[in-house]
Formats: C-alpha cells, structure tokens, sequence
C-alpha cells in the first residue's frame, strides 16, 4: 500500500488532552474575545495554530536538560553552553541573550537606528518594524515583488533582496543613513518563503561594498536551510548544519527568536561579531532583560535552548516538520482553496481577499476569516494582513498587497490526523464563504494593534 506521507520521526511520551466545544459556545467565546482570536481562552481552543513560537514540543533530552538549570544569577554554566552552541552553530564571535526575539529587536533598534535613518528588509515583520519606527527609522521594503503574489508559485525563494531595488535605495539615501539591512531567512510575512544562498552572498558583497551592517532575523533559519538543500542548485549534498554555517558567514550579526527553530518555549538572543556594538548591547541589555549571562531566561531556559539548536540540524526532523506544512496546503489546493504558493516552511497562508473577495479589505477579511474558522471548529488561525501591517506616521492604514490568514504547525505536536480536520475545517469554510460579512474596530490599541484589539461585524 502506497504511503501519502512518512510517519512522525518520533513517539509520544506524554499527552495533554483536548477537548471540542460545542459550536453555540465557540460563538459566544469568538464574540467575548472581540472576533480576535489572540484573545480566546486556550481552553476553549481544539486545535491551535495562532503560531509555532513557544507552543512546540520539546525532547526527553530537552526536558532532562532542565534539570540541569545552573540559576546562579551571574555566569551562569547553562549560558555558556548556549553561547558555545551558537558560535559553534552560527560563528557568530559574540551571544547577548534576551527573553525572546523582539528583546533582540529591541537591543539592535535603540544601538543603531537614529531619526532619518531607513532600514531595508525583505518584506516588514510587525515587531521589528515597530521597534524601528518607536527608534526614528523608517523601514523599506526591498524584496521581490513576486513576494507580494499570493499564487506566484513558480519562485521557489520569494523571499530573495531585490539587489537593484536595495541599491537604488543607497543611492538615494546614502549608505550612512542605513545602519543595516535586515534580512529575515525565511520571510514569514510572504507566506514563510525562503531565501537562496546566491541572493545572501549578492546582498552581502553589496553591503560591504558601502560599508552596510548585515543582519539576519534568524527565527527559522533551519526551515531557509533545508529549502536550499533541496530547490538550491549545489546543495543537495550538503548537511543543514553546512548549510546553515554558510548562510552566517554572509551575516554581521543576527536577532532570534530561539521558540521557533530554538524548539524551546522562550528565549532568544542577540549575536554579532562586532565588539562595539557587543559592548553596548551588554549594557543596555541589563536595562531592559537581565544580566548579560542570563538576559531574561532562566538557566534551564538557555539549557534546553542550546540543546533544541542542535535538534534543530537533524536533517530527519526538519524534513517532517516542512512536509506536515505541505501536506495541509496540498490538501487545500486540491479542494481549490486560495492559499500562497509555493508552500511556506512553518505554516499554510490561506489568501483572505480570494477566499472573501466581497469583503474589502478595509473591513479586514483575514480577521473576519480567523474568527469563522474557529467557530466552524475551534481551530485557531491568525491574521496577517491589513490588521497586523497597522498604519503609517499619518495615521492611515497600509493595506498590504498580501491579506492572509496563517495556519502556523508547531513543532513535533499534531499528527497527520489534526491536519485532516483542520483541512476539512477550512474546506467547509470555505464553502460557505458568500454568508460571511466583515468586521469594524471597536477597540484598536495605538501599536500593534492584531494583539489586543476588538472588533465587531459591520
């Protein structure tokens, strides 16, 4: 009998059960969170895909690892085995840790970004373009355009600089106004797209050429690892651990999110190779996160880190974890469903203005589509479209080309089984997707606002 797909690389150990509410009280809990599912209550959530930061699944070594927690508030051991594994991962010469990715963002945004300073990037992420703009600097989307096509599916790394477009926009500026470029390996905001190792190293000799920082957001850099391994010409052969050690050398430095491909519930850091701008860091992350040997995370924290980075490279691992994300987008594209192309690493992005091509998007139809998705059957999904891209310094709203509705697969969690019914819980969506109607603010916070704010149908 022919297989659809390999069986999960390992066995369960521990469970945690779930339950399904009936579906007159998932409606009253969409509409007691405002018809925003970051405000559901995780109880009442079957199967939830908001996001694969912090909610994987962590390994017997992992958790053996926790008990070895050296709490000591300076020098801690457990931070030295986190910094050697990023060095020896990375090559990064200097680790300042952080409690996650947005403390990186944070530390990398008060150094360097200055009023009338712009910062090029690969398609904006919602919390580093904030930290940015709270610092005075503008963000500039650099990337291709065909990132901004939902059904673009012939690019196999939609995720690639636009090298004219980035030099263009030295030239208009002047390389001393941008203190770095920030590329982001994969582009979670494309649909979770991958960027190819010749456009790194044309990014790369560029910057140096004028004098340009680079730096990496780098929260799922293995998932842009294996992408290159097997669409990339000349890597097939290659480990993911050689691949990610290329990938680096083409970096200055890089922030992390370590609850994504850090397998870990939190923790990040900040990694440069520049001692100046290690120095400040240093300091400055004592005012916002903790000491610089422990910056937010506890001891066992930074253990299971530095142990779930090597679980990581595992070629076995990281293939299962793509393949789940693409056995659910193949099982939506057979049913015609509008999602992005090609398949993203950690998540389906279902394209919200298709799919409800009657809502404008003033009237946000990705967070309309999250919120019927839970109520159709207690799936939570999450918006990125025009909620998450907020407003500009005039108070209007962007309107992104790309309105899309995330379904994000946490690592070692759900089984082939969970995929099935959330595929069959969009499906029937879907087919019902003429009685859907869209939503208005009634509460909208002043930054990111896809968090906390609350809405109501029009």
């Amino acid at each position: 009998m022919d297989k659809k797909y390999m069986p999960e690389p390992y066995k369960v150990k521990m469970v945690e059960p779930l339950r399904i509410l009936p579906k007159e009280e998932r409606i009253e809990a969409i509409e007691r969170a405002g018809y925003n599912t970051f405000l559901l209550n995780s109880r009442d959530v079957y199967i939830d895909l908001l996001t694969d930061s912090g909610t994987n699944a962590m390994s017997d070594r992992q958790w053996a690892g926790l008990m070895m927690g050296d709490e000591a508030y300076a020098g801690s051991e457990n931070f030295y085995h986190l910094q050697k594994t990023v060095q020896d991962i990375m090559g990064f010469k200097h680790v300042v840790p952080t409690h996650q990715g947005r403390g990186a963002e944070n530390l990398l945004s008060q150094i360097l970004v200055r009023p009338n300073t712009y910062i090029p990037g690969n398609m904006y992420f919602t919390t580093t373009r904030a930290h940015q703009e709270m610092n005075g600097g503008t963000f500039v989307d650099v990337i291709i355009d065909e990132a901004h096509i939902s059904d673009k599916e012939d690019v196999h790394f939609k995720g690639n600089i636009d090298i004219k477009k980035y030099e263009d926009l030295i030239n208009k500026v002047g390389a001393e106004n941008i203190p770095y470029i920030c590329v982001g390996v994969t582009v979670n905001l494309a649909g979770g797209q991958p960027v190819s190792m010749q456009n790194l190293r044309e990014v790369h000799a560029l910057s140096k050429k004028h004098g340009i920082r680079v730096m990496f957001d780098c929260t799922r850099y293995v998932e842009n690892a294996y992408f290159i391994k097997v669409r990339e010409e000349g890597y097939a052969d290659k480990s993911i651990a050689e691949i990610v050690k290329e990938m680096f050398s083409y970096a200055d430095g890089a922030t992390m999110s370590g609850k994504k491909d850090g397998i870990v519930n939190i923790g990040g850091f900040l990694a440069m190779n520049e001692d100046d701008l290690y120095f400040k860091a240093s300091a400055l992350v004592v005012v916002y996160e903790g000491m610089p040997s422990y910056g937010g995370m506890t001891g066992r924290d930074m253990e299971a880190f530095a142990i779930g980075l090597k679980e990581a490279l595992d070629f076995n691992y990281i293939k299962h974890r793509v393949e789940q994300v693409e056995y659910l987008g193949n099982k939506l594209i057979e049913a015609g469903v509008p999602i992005v192309r090609p398949i993203g690493g950690h998540a389906v992005f279902l394209d919200a203005r298709a799919f409800l091509p009657h809502i404008p998007q003033s009237e946000y139809p990705a967070q309309v589509l999250a919120a019927e998705i839970f109520i159709q059957s207690g799936v939570r999904t999450m918006e990125r479209g025009n909620i998450s891209a907020g407003r500009d310094k005039e108070g209007n709203e962007y309107f992104p080309k790309l309105e899309l509705v995330r379904l994000t697969i946490p690592r070692r969690v759900y089984s082939y089984a969970h995929l099935d019914y959330v595929a069959e819980a969009i499906i029937a969506t879907y087919k019902r997707r003429d009685e859907i109607k869209g939503l208005k603010f009634t509460y909208e916070p002043p930054v990111l606002r896809f968090f906390t704010g609350r809405f109501e149908h029009i």
